[in-house]
C-alpha cells in the first residue's frame, strides 16, 4: 500500500472540509468526527493471503430528524466520489433487502446471486433502530468481517467500506433497542444536537439548490491516507491509559465511587482498538505525529459511551453513558 506523504493528506483533508463547508452549517464537530471515523484503520482480523484486514471505523449518528445528519453523509460521499447506498429502515425491511438473495434463473436452471445495497463504500442506515432485531443482525457480519453471505458463498465488500448509521432517540415511538453486540461494532456513536441561533439563521440564508458538490479524491485516496495516519506513534503509557478508562467502566474497583450501581457492563477490549486508531487521527490532525493523553480524552466519550450498559436506577436518575465517561475521565490519573 503506498503511503501518502503527510502534506498531501493535509490538503485532501482542507479539500474535503471545504466541500462539506458549502453544504453543512453549524456542525463543526459532526464534520471533523465524520472525518476521524472515515480514516482510522482499524483492525478486525489477522492478516490473509488477499491482505491486511482493517478499515474505517463505523457511525452511529443520534438525534432528532433535520439536524443533517443524512445530508452530512451524503455530501461527505460525493466529494470523495464513493458508492454510496442509502437504506430507509423500516419495520417490514428484510435482511435480504439489505444483503441480496439468490434469484432462480429459468433460462439456465441455476440460482444467480442478486447483490444489495451492503455492496458499496459508503453505506448509510437511516433510522437503523426503526429496523427490527432481526434485521439490525444482517449487518453484523458486514460491519465486523467486510463480507456478506448469501446463500452458501461468502462475498468480500468494496474497500474501503464505511457504515454510518442514524438512530433517533429511544424516547419516539416504534424503535427497537439496538443489540449490545452490535453497538459494538460501531467505533463511535455521535449525538446531535441543534446548532446555535446565529448559524441556523445563517442556514435558512445559504440556497442549498444552488450548491455544487465536487469530487475531491477517489475512494482508493482514503486507504493510503488510513495507511499514513496508521504509522503515527502511540506510547505504552497511552495504552494503559486507554486500558484504565476501559476498565474502571466495569465496576472492578478502578472507577470512582460515584458510578456504583449505576453500571451494569463496561466497555469491552474491541473498544480499545477502536480508540486506538481513533486517537492516531485525532493526533495527526493536530499535526502530531505522536498521541498525547489528551487526544484519547478529546474522543473518549464517542468511542465509550454507547458501550455502557446502565443500570435501570441510572437511566431513571437519567444519567448517560456520555455522563459516566465524563465521570471517569476526571477520576482515573494521566500517565
Amino acid at each position: 500500500m503506498q503511503v501518502v506523504e503527510k502534506e498531501e493528506v493535509f490538503e485532501l483533508i482542507e479539500q474535503i472540509e471545504e466541500q462539506l463547508s458549502r453544504v453543512i452549517l453549524g456542525q463543526r464537530q459532526l464534520i471533523r468526527n465524520l472525518l476521524v471515523g472515515l480514516f482510522a484503520k482499524i483492525p478486525y482480523s489477522f492478516k490473509q493471503d488477499e491482505g491486511e484486514k482493517s478499515g474505517c471505523g463505523h457511525i452511529l449518528l443520534e438525534g432528532v430528524p433535520g439536524l443533517a445528519k443524512t445530508l452530512a453523509i451524503m455530501t461527505l460521499a460525493r466529494s470523495i466520489n464513493a458508492g454510496f447506498q442509502r437504506i430507509q429502515c423500516t419495520p417490514d425491511l428484510l435482511p435480504s433487502d439489505i444483503l441480496g438473495t439468490r434469484i432462480f434463473d429459468v433460462n439456465n436452471n441455476t440460482f444467480q446471486t442478486e447483490k444489495g445495497p451492503i455492496f458499496s463504500n459508503i453505506v448509510l442506515a437511516d433510522e437503523i433502530n426503526r429496523a427490527t432485531p432481526k434485521t439490525q443482525s444482517a449487518l453484523l457480519e458486514a460491519m465486523q468481517e467486510r463480507q456478506v453471505t448469501i446463500g452458501e458463498n461468502s462475498y468480500p465488500l468494496d474497500r474501503p467500506f464505511w457504515l454510518l448509521a442514524t438512530q433517533n432517540p429511544l424516547e419516539q415511538e416504534g424503535v427497537y433497542v439496538l443489540p449490545e453486540a452490535q453497538i459494538d461494532r460501531f467505533a463511535m456513536k455521535i449525538v446531535v444536537d441543534y446548532p446555535p441561533a446565529e448559524e441556523e439563521a445563517s442556514i435558512l440564508a445559504n440556497p442549498l439548490n444552488e450548491i455544487s458538490i465536487d469530487a475531491v479524491i477517489q475512494p482508493e485516496a482514503i486507504l493510503q491516507v488510513q495507511e499514513t495516519i496508521g504509522r503515527i506513534h502511540v506510547d505504552s503509557r497511552v495504552h494503559h491509559y486507554i486500558v484504565a478508562l476501559g476498565r474502571a467502566t466495569r465496576g472492578d474497583g478502578l472507577g470512582p465511587q460515584s458510578l456504583k450501581g449505576l453500571i451494569l457492563s463496561g466497555v469491552s477490549t474491541r473498544a480499545f482498538q477502536h480508540v486506538l486508531a481513533l486517537v492516531r487521527v485525532i493526533a495527526f490532525l493536530e499535526h502530531r505525529d505522536f498521541v498525547l493523553p489528551e487526544d484519547v480524552k478529546a474522543i473518549a466519550v464517542e468511542s465509550m459511551q454507547h458501550r455502557i450498559i446502565r443500570s435501570v436506577h441510572a437511566e431513571a436518575e437519567g444519567v448517560t453513558g456520555a455522563d459516566i465517561v465524563r465521570e471517569i475521565l476526571e477520576h482515573v490519573p494521566i500517565p
